[in-house]
Formats: structure tokens, C-alpha cells, sequence
């Protein structure tokens, strides 16, 4: 099979984008060898490694960010891919050609927080996403979610038939190295946070994060504990630094910016938990992040979170925040729990594997080719 994937989405902090297209051409190898892979990136896309097998075309406009490669989505695709004989097109992140005479075309429609929660997107980008999206679940061959209450919330909220849509549940790696980080004042010097037992938090700095329910939370948790805050400054990040200020807990927030893989990486190394007080996710990655890394996690009860957590996680209702303080505490200091979380966890990570998403979304290439 020819497999064409629309990444004008690339850049250098793609987050849960970027897991989503390395992991399903991987698995997408590794169960269908002989597929070949042709991929539309913007002109300041990363060098990403795992794209050296790929017949990337580089356009000459910018990716995400920008409003010109709309042009070559809405037009310059679909010529493209026939010139070189693919079988179907399948845009990863809310963005296809909607007019595709005689290709097939996938579309991936991540979430709908833009639609529910608009503080946490720029208005450019909830017209886009609007736009796109409840066209494509008119035109697209097949709409792909990636959770079943994903699947539910294009229904609610678009208006799109459910027979349309296929579920493919994204995945996780087992961490590159086994052996646990070795904690030092020197790393957290480095990673810029101080010596108390850390609560990580891995989430985009975005409205629908609810990660003002986590500072709420730490001035009500009656144990010592940081809460880390790795990502991209912006906006946001100024309201939840006041917010700290405000709630006396200034200086144990750690808002350390966007950090790499190795950095991410050590900061899983020493966490003591995850919390994740997300309002609404299509997905939830850094959940079954923590879990493959023996990370405790507590996180929402709300929207697809519960499904992918299952029962190896302390669930919290994320507009309480003394329950979520509750769970932290438990967390931090429960050594039963801690152990049975952990234990849980590594069933719930060997639930989902790149393999298995791989063989989920060629079955939607198969539909939407038929």
C-alpha cells in the first residue's frame, strides 16, 4: 500500500501530534513491511529522524503556524498524490483535502476542546479546525478518533454519523533505558527544580489543561511536594504564575519551559506521580507515559481519561480541588497504592502498542479504499 500522510503540522513542539505519526509509520512497518510512505511537511518542520524512509515533500510555505499550506491541502494534494499513485491520504491532525475526486482520504479529528473550550486556541485556529473539521466529516472517505469518547464527541458536537468514524487508539513506547534515573541535586539543578518529591505534570499550556486546578491543589496538599511544569511559555503560563503567587505557592511551582526527550525523560525519572486535571482530551497520552516509566498517575474522571486509565489510576473529579489534593496526598505518600497503581499500570501500557494502532487504521485505509 501507498500511504500518504498530511504532517504540515510538524514543528519542533508538536507534543502528542508528533507520538501519533512516528508511532503509527512504525507500526504501520512492522505489520505491513511493504508499505511506502509519502509525506507533506511544512518548509520549517524538524529533521525528524524518523521520517528517513519516507518521500517527504518539504513546501515552500510554513507549516503549522501559518495559513498558506491551506493552499496545498485544499488544492495541491490531491494532484500530487495521484502523480505519485498512492492509494489513500490520510490528514493525521484535523486537516485533508475536503475535494478528493477518485483518492480516498482519511481524516483524523484529534478532539474537539477548540469547539468546547475556545480560551484555548487563537480564533484563527478555531475557525480553521472548525471549518476543517465538520467538512471532513462530510467528505473524508472514513473520520478517524482516537478514543470511543473521542468518536462520541464528533458525533455531539459535529453532527458527524458514527458509522462513519473508526476508533484507533493511539499508543506508547517502553522507555529507551530500563534502569532508573539517577537522582541528584546536580540533575535537578540542571532541570531547575528543588528537592522536594515531585508532581509532574506534562500538558500543553492551553486553557482546557485545567492546570490551575493542580496549583489549587498544592496549596491545600498537606504533604511536602513541588508541582513541575514542563512546556512552552505563553499567555497562559502568566495567569497560572500569578495564580501561584496568589496561592502562596510561588516557590513550588517549577515552570521550566520546553524540555527534549532526555530531559522529559529524567523528569519521569524522578517523579513521584502524575497528576492531569485535563477538562477534555481526545486521548491522554502522558497517562500511559507515566505508566510505562512506573510513574503513579491521578487524573480526570472526564471525557476520554477514564478509558484509557482504566483502573490503574486515582481518578478526580478536576473542578475539586481538595479532591484532587486527596489524591495527590494518597500519591505521595500510600505505599500500598503507589504499588498496586504501578503493578496496574503495566497492564494498561501492554494494552496499547503502535502495532495495534497500526492494524486499527489500516483497516479504516481498507474502508475508505473500498
Amino acid at each position: 500500500m501507498k500511504i500518504g500522510l498530511n504532517l504540515t503540522f510538524l514543528a519542533t513542539d508538536s507534543g502528542g501530534s508528533a507520538t501519533y505519526a512516528e508511532g503509527l509509520i512504525r507500526g504501520i512497518r512492522a505489520v505491513e513491511p511493504a508499505a511506502e510512505f509519502t509525506a507533506w511537511v511544512g518548509r520549517d518542520a524538524p529533521q525528524e529522524p524518523w521520517l528517513q524512509d519516507v518521500d517527504v515533500i518539504r513546501l515552500p510555505v510554513v507549516g503549522v503556524g501559518g495559513v498558506a499550506h491551506y493552499a496545498w491541502d485544499l488544492a495541491a494534494m490531491v494532484p500530487q498524490a495521484r502523480r505519485r499513485g498512492l492509494d489513500v491520504l490520510h490528514g493525521l491532525a484535523f486537516v485533508a483535502p475536503p475535494v478528493h475526486p477518485g483518492l480516498p482520504v482519511v481524516a483524523t479529528i484529534l478532539d474537539t476542546t477548540w469547539q468546547r473550550y475556545p480560551a484555548s486556541m487563537e480564533w484563527k485556529g478555531r475557525v480553521v479546525f472548525g471549518v476543517m473539521s465538520r467538512v471532513l466529516g462530510r467528505t473524508a472517505s472514513r473520520v478517524i478518533a482516537i478514543s470511543e469518547a473521542g468518536a462520541q464527541d464528533l458525533v455531539t458536537d459535529l453532527g458527524i454519523r458514527r458509522s462513519r468514524i473508526d476508533v484507533t487508539p493511539l499508543a506508547v513506547d517502553p522507555p529507551a533505558r530500563r534502569e532508573p534515573v539517577s537522582d541528584s541535586p546536580a540533575l535537578r539543578e540542571r532541570l531547575g527544580i528543588g528537592a522536594e518529591p515531585v508532581v509532574l505534570c506534562v500538558a500543553q499550556k492551553r486553557a482546557h489543561k485545567n492546570l490551575e486546578a493542580a496549583i489549587e491543589a498544592l496549596a491545600l496538599l498537606d504533604a511536602p511536594a513541588q508541582l513541575v511544569l514542563p512546556g512552552s511559555p505563553n499567555a497562559y503560563e502568566a495567569s497560572l504564575r500569578d495564580l501561584a503567587v496568589a496561592r502562596g505557592v510561588a516557590d513550588r511551582v517549577r515552570f521550566i519551559g520546553w524540555v527534549d526527550d532526555d530531559d522529559l525523560e529524567a523528569l519521569y525519572g524522578i517523579a513521584r506521580c502524575l497528576v492531569f486535571p485535563s477538562l477534555m482530551e481526545g486521548f491522554g497520552l502522558p497517562l500511559l507515559e507515566a505508566m510505562a516509566r512506573d510513574v503513579p498517575v491521578a487524573c480526570s474522571n472526564v471525557s476520554a481519561l477514564p478509558e484509557v486509565a482504566g483502573d490503574a489510576a486515582r481518578l478526580f473529579d478536576p473542578h475539586d480541588h481538595r479532591a484532587i489534593a486527596d489524591a495527590l496526598r494518597r500519591l505521595l505518600t500510600d505505599e500500598p497504592l503507589r504499588a498496586r497503581l504501578i503493578a496496574a499500570g503495566h497492564d494498561r501500557v501492554a494494552a496499547y502498542t503502535w502495532e495495534n494502532t497500526a492494524r486499527t487504521t489500516l483497516a479504516s485505509y481498507a474502508k475508505a479504499i473500498g
